[in-house]
């Protein structure tokens, strides 16, 4: 006859990181067992974004080539002082001429990126190792989460997603603006014209498929049946966060090539596709 070991017999202890092996597990020296390529994913989301960043900061301050009537990019928009080219947006003050007007409202749309709950899993991994990937130890020793400065900062996440909406309806109404010709006639169309509508479309549905959309949407609710409209909105919102991932992805790179096809028009190098 045979006995059963007490429950808990050989337990493993909680890890404290380092990649250490817990108590009552065996000692593995290797850093991981997995034998794919676990580290490409991090390494593209690394190299992906610091291209981003890059050209977004250098065309950010670069204070030039960002409107050819009747287009604007969307990193100068709105432009709201009267050192902007054209005359898209009202214009609400004077600033420095050393002062790009990019950099008085790009902190809000950077802000939405930066505490997203679907990039913190980016870079959370890509730059900060922690973890790298699924079963594969992080170099850190202690684990403070989101309690700490700068991570703290990620809990005004929902404040960023409303000026982000703002943001989306400015994009939208610059979007529309586009169905002119580059002497201000209305009625034309151009390719410019559904670059931007097509930026503006998945902003927008970055922005409400977000978590905290969903949550701000349905959350705080008991009964779902006694509110039958956010029930609904809920169930949109619900369905569009499980393509989260897409939708930031995509936005990333719509908004990089409009502001590049801007550029281009801006300096002469090519001439916006008339459609009609």
């Amino acid at each position: 006859m045979t006995t059963t070991a007490p429950r808990g017999t050989g337990a493993a202890s909680p890890r404290r990181g380092g990649g250490g092996p817990a108590s009552g597990r065996a000692a593995i020296a290797a850093r991981t067992l997995r034998t794919d390529r676990w580290w490409v994913q991090p390494l593209v989301t690394v190299v992906v974004l610091l291209l981003f960043i890059a050209y977004s900061t250098f065309r950010a301050f670069q204070n030039a080539h960002y409107y050819a009537s009747p287009y604007i990019s969307p990193f100068y928009s709105p432009c709201i002082t009267t050192r902007c080219e054209g005359d898209s947006f009202p214009e609400f003050f004077t600033g420095p001429a050393w002062i790009s007007p990019a950099i008085y409202i790009l902190v809000l749309p950077l802000g939405i990126r930066l505490t997203c709950y679907y990039y913190r899993k980016a870079y959370y991994r890509s730059f900060w190792l922690a973890p790298p990937a699924c079963a594969v130890a992080e170099p850190h020793r202690r684990y403070t989460g989101e309690t700490r400065f700068p991570l703290v900062g990620q809990n005004v996440h929902r404040y960023f997603l409303y000026a982000a909406l703002l943001f989306n309806v400015i994009l939208f109404y610059e979007a529309f603006r586009g169905f002119r010709d580059e002497t201000g006639e209305w009625g034309h169309m151009g390719l410019g014209t559904v670059i931007l509508l097509v930026n503006a479309v998945m902003l927008f549905l970055y922005s409400i498929s977000c978590h905290s959309c969903r949550h701000i949407v349905g959350g705080r609710l008991n009964t779902f049946s006694k509110h039958p409209l956010r029930y609904k909105a809920w169930t949109a919102v619900s369905k569009l966060n499980a393509r989260h991932m897409q939708y930031a992805w995509i936005s990333l790179f719509t908004v990089a090539f409009a502001d590049f096809y801007v550029f281009l028009l801006a300096t002469g190098t090519i001439s916006d596709l008339r459609f009609f």
